[in-house]
């Protein structure tokens, strides 16, 4: 990832420091483990703990000759250790420290992005609230539909948000396994003590069969579930740019002192945040396939999923980690305007309550489709020659015929559409 989209949070998990470091200490585990069980002399395993250590120039040096990362690895460790160092990696393969080590990383990531999201979950639910009784227009189709609020929106979303921490929840669990079962996978050459002690400490469970590398059905559901969590967030970036057009302008996001929208036209104040976050999320999605795919591997092993994970494992969880503390930055400074609500929802002259008379028509009696006919004559009215929606309807013999002017004007109330608002809130917030 390029440092603009980048947190130096998370880009440290990536950083060859910190996968040295975790390959060192799952080669010192094992041998720890190994001393335990007598394959290797105890006295060496302080030697490795005190002098294990390892250069990274000399290891990129070592690897441009014998074109493999774990070997360079272990030939500069043992530059560091000395003569005990043969006793490192004993009856493990690459795949044990490798796939081991890109577990951690991967759990730590999600941690992250965890706290990521209850950051977001934070602040949606103190804008729900702020705006629960903030009446707005509900849309379908991008076409008027009836009255909401705007913190039902904003619940929505807190609920989605809650499903994709339980999501990832899950994902960190089950991506939570480490293998050192050597050469495909047997324990032919090391005991399964060694696997169990080494996960042990590193906070991973063994892989029950890891073959020589750990199934990436387990990758697939990390992947996507961080894809998931992107959609979530675009639905949210998208909502924002429908609301901040011109046409609409019923929220924006935050334009701060100093911004300018437009190198040609100053006037422009444009949602840049949410068309950023749109972007992002197409670019974390793209991740999920590859992922998909790594999942068939020949035999007990291949390296075609290797190379993508490299790019795929850095990229998503730093772009998806940028882009939710944005989207959370968004959600908190977002600008709302009530005002601009409640004239939108007044521009169709009360078209809204369309179904409300549908609905009252067929209770005095009025079949269904006769209802339908005379709310749409109606209706069409509105669309079509400007007209107001209840004038017309008491001006309709039909209806009044029907339901009386009363009833009629009884049903232009917004509040019968917003009376289980706070139903809604007890389920999301105290469900």
């Amino acid at each position: 990832m390029i440092p603009r989209y980048t947190r130096p949070e998370m880009a440290k998990i990536w950083e060859p420091q910190n996968r040295f470091k975790i390959w060192l200490e799952i080669e010192t585990l094992a041998c720890e483990a190994q001393a335990e069980l007598g394959v290797i002399p105890k006295e060496v395993v302080p030697v490795i703990r005190e002098k294990g250590n390892f250069n990274i120039e000399r290891i990129d040096a070592i690897e441009l000759e014998v074109k493999h990362d774990v070997i360079a690895f272990l030939t500069s460790v043992s530059e560091f250790v000395g003569p005990e160092a043969r006793f490192i990696h004993q009856g493990m393969t690459s795949s044990d420290v490798l796939d081991t080590c890109l577990s951690v990383q991967m759990v730590q990531a999600a941690d992250e992005l965890l706290a990521d999201i209850d950051m977001i979950l934070e602040s949606l639910k103190l804008r729900a609230y702020e705006h629960k009784d903030t009446v707005c227009m509900g849309r379908s189709h991008g076409i008027h539909a009836e009255p909401v609020t705007f913190g039902l929106k904003l619940a929505s979303y807190y609920a989605e948000m809650q499903r994709n921490r339980t999501r990832l929840a899950a994902a960190r669990e089950n991506i939570a396994t480490g293998a050192i079962s050597g050469a495909v996978g047997t324990f032919a050459n090391i005991d399964p003590f060694v696997e169990e002690y080494v996960c042990g400490k590193m906070g991973l469970k063994p892989e029950p069969v890891s073959s020589q590398v750990i199934p990436r059905d387990r990758h697939a559901e990390y992947f996507c579930a961080l894809s998931i969590i992107a959609s979530s967030m675009e639905r949210i970036a998208i909502e924002v740019r429908h609301l901040q057009r011109t046409e609409v302008l019923e929220a924006e996001e935050q334009f701060t002192k100093g911004q300018k929208g437009s190198s040609a036209m100053p006037h422009k104040r444009n949602p840049i945040l949410s068309e950023n976050l749109t972007g992002q999320a197409r670019y974390v999605r793209s991740m999920c396939i590859p992922a998909l795919e790594n999942v068939a591997l020949w035999h007990e092993r291949d390296i075609s999923h290797s190379s993508v994970e490299r790019y795929i494992a850095p990229d998503a969880t730093v772009a998806l980690d940028f882009s939710l503390r944005r989207l959370n930055g968004l959600i908190k400074n977002l600008v709302v305007y009530p005002e601009n609500m409640m004239k939108n929802l007044n521009q169709m002259k009360g078209l809204v309550f369309s179904q409300k008379i549908l609905l009252d028509l067929t209770q005095s009696g009025v079949s269904r489709e006769d209802a339908y006919r005379l709310v749409q004559k109606n209706a069409m009215k509105v669309w079509e020659q400007g007209a107001d929606f209840q004038t017309e309807l008491l001006a309709d013999a039909e209806v009044t015929g029907a339901l009386g002017e009363e009833k009629i004007k009884e049903s232009f109330d917004l509040s019968y559409h917003l009376k289980h608002v706070d139903t809604i809130f007890k389920r999301v917030f105290n469900g």
